[in-house]
C-alpha cells in the first residue's frame, strides 16, 4: 500500500518544514551533491515532483531555463512558491498537484526524483516510474536520490526504488554514489 495523501497533510500541519530541508546538513549536503552530479551544464526544462518546501527547487533553478515543481500538499507548495518568489526566480513555477497531473510542457530534459518514490508500494513502483519516464525526452537526465534508512511511513525501501530504476531498459546509469545514509544515481534516458 502506498502512503496516503492525508498523511502528508497532517505532517505539514504539525510543522512548516517537517524534514528540516532548509536547515539540515544532511539535506543541504545531499542537495549539493545531487546538483553537482548533473552531467549537463544547463537544462531547458526540469520537472521536480514532490518538491516539498522548495529548497532543492531553488538550487535546481540555477542550472535550468525552466523549473516546474509540484507537491500534493498545498501548505508545502505554498512555502515553495514563497521561497521562489523571495529569490526572484521568475522561471520557476510551483503548483499543488500530483506527480502525474498534466503540466505545461510536453516533456522535460531533467527529471528529479528526490526522496519520494519510497512512499509508493513496491508492486506499483514500475508503473509509476514508467509513467514518469514518459515525461523525459530521449537523451534527458533522470536523477534519483533516496534515504536508505527505514521508516514506518515508507511503503518500500530506497533500495527498492533504485532497483526498479536499474531494471529500466531505457535508462543508462551515469552516476552511482552511495553513502551510509542515501543512494544517489543519475541516468540518461535512451
Amino acid at each position: 500500500m502506498s502512503t496516503p495523501g492525508h498523511y502528508f497533510e497532517s505532517v505539514y500541519a504539525d510543522s512548516a518544514d517537517p524534514w528540516d530541508f532548509a536547515g539540515s546538513w544532511y539535506e543541504l549536503r545531499r542537495y549539493g551533491l545531487l546538483v553537482a552530479s548533473l552531467p549537463e551544464r544547463r537544462y531547458r526544462v526540469c520537472f521536480e515532483p514532490a518538491c516539498s518546501v522548495g529548497v532543492l527547487t531553488e538550487s535546481l533553478a540555477a542550472r535550468c531555463d525552466e523549473v516546474h515543481a509540484v507537491d500534493v500538499v498545498d501548505a508545502a507548495a505554498e512555502q515553495a512558491r514563497r521561497r521562489i518568489s523571495r529569490a526572484g526566480l521568475a522561471h520557476v513555477s510551483v503548483r499543488t498537484a500530483d506527480a502525474l497531473a498534466p503540466w505545461p510542457r510536453p516533456a522535460c530534459d531533467l527529471l528529479v526524483l528526490s526522496e519520494f518514490l519510497y512512499y509508493t508500494a513496491a508492486d506499483r513502483l514500475d508503473a509509476l516510474i514508467g509513467d514518469l519516464l514518459r515525461l523525459v525526452e530521449s537523451g534527458g537526465t533522470v536523477v534519483a536520490c533516496h534515504w536508505l534508512g527505514r521508516s514506518e511511513d515508507h511503503a518500500c525501501h530506497g533500495e527498492d526504488v533504485h532497483a526498479a530504476l536499474a531494471r529500466r531498459d531505457e535508462l543508462e546509469r551515469l552516476v552511482h554514489h552511495r553513502e551510509e545514509g542515501f543512494l544517489l544515481e543519475v541516468f540518461r534516458r535512451a
